[in-house]
């Protein structure tokens, strides 16, 4: 099959087209899937630059999520049949066998799920690790409820354009930051309240918006210095999730004078400690928001499509900044 194989961390020059061996079924509860789209992420690019989780399994296959048409199932996979439309999260993080920028990928049973009728492979490909994401962010770490007010960070980017729709689910109120006039429109067709950081603070902008008594959840999709700056915009006992790690340098003073709730959320820990219920959890998650998408309750936000053979200039408009939804690769 043809994939995009790492050679070496580094720039996005070490993406190489190849063709490599396709992989097969070997358990009972594999599935054999013909990729026909496989989302970008900025764990892809992170992974590249510094190295995989397993650098020892150099060259690797990345890519995180895919969607594609089930080829061929296992003896013991009775729930999808060939000729089935499916995407999931799994693979990609380095270990030899697994990665999707290519055109086969075999998964367990236990981790794919039916794709969502309404989107194509393309969006359907984008669209796993933001859900799932967003998802544990706001409903397990941030423990949202009807009514709250939340803060966003970022919400015109791939988590952040999620995120403001699954908050908007649950009945939540929403403010989000923004960096444009064009990304203000994006955000407001979401539902969410605008705040242009680039020309306003936006902890002001936020007690403005809240009539001085800060959001009840933050979540910070941006990192550094942005995640301290936050605190101050979180009323007493509120929470804050973040999906970067914090900084080192971090003074966390703030947040301890107001008593905030600290939440990390990192989707890949059910693989990287092969947690099973953890992973069973995170296929729940996407089978409920295939029921929402085709619902018309959640949509997916498609800026780009490149062929397959063109990841490294995917990787490149990523690291650029300022794109508003997801990427993906796509299949002939």
């Amino acid at each position: 099959m043809r994939a995009i194989v790492m050679t070496t961390n580094g720039t996005a020059n070490v993406l190489q087209p190849q063709d490599v061996i396709s992989p097969k079924i070997s358990t009972p509860q594999d599935i054999l899937i013909r990729l026909c789209a496989v989302g970008i992420n900025p764990i892809d690019t992170k992974l590249r630059k510094r190295g995989t989780f397993y650098p020892e399994q150099i060259p690797a296959i990345l890519g995180c999520d895919g969607a594609g048409i089930v080829e061929a199932v296992g003896s013991n996979v009775s729930r999808f049949q060939v000729g089935d439309e499916v995407y999931f999260c799994y693979g990609g993080l380095g270990k030899k066998g697994t990665g999707n920028y290519a055109e086969y990928a075999v998964v367990d049973k236990r981790f794919v799920a039916a794709k969502p009728q309404s989107l194509s492979f393309a969006e359907a490909a984008a669209a796993p690790l933001v859900l799932i994401t967003a998802w544990e962010a706001l409903y397990d770490r941030g423990r949202l409820e009807a009514g709250r007010r939340v803060l966003i960070h970022g919400g015109s980017g791939g988590v952040g354009h999620v995120a403001i729709q699954l908050a908007k689910l649950k009945g939540a109120e929403v403010c989000t930051t923004i960096s444009s006039a064009e990304k203000a429109a994006f955000v407001k067709n979401l539902g969410a309240h605008p705040i242009n950081y680039q020309e306003t603070n936006f902890v002001d902008a936020v007690n403005d918006w809240t009539e001085g008594e800060g959001v009840e959840l933050a979540f910070d999709t941006v990192g550094s210095e942005n995640l301290e700056k936050t605190f101050a915009a979180v009323q007493l006992y509120g929470d804050v999730v973040t999906i970067l790690s914090p900084s080192e340098t971090i003074n966390w003073k703030e947040a301890r004078s107001r008593n905030l709730r600290i939440g990390l959320e990192l989707m890949l820990t059910p693989q990287l400690t092969h947690n099973l219920d953890a992973q069973l959890a995170q296929t729940k998650i996407l089978e409920q928001c295939s029921r929402l998408i085709d619902q018309g309750g959640l949509k997916i936000h498609l800026h780009q499509t490149f062929p397959l053979e063109k990841a490294a200039e995917a990787h490149q408009l990523l690291e650029a900044g300022g794109m508003t939804g997801k990427i993906a690769l796509v299949m002939n």
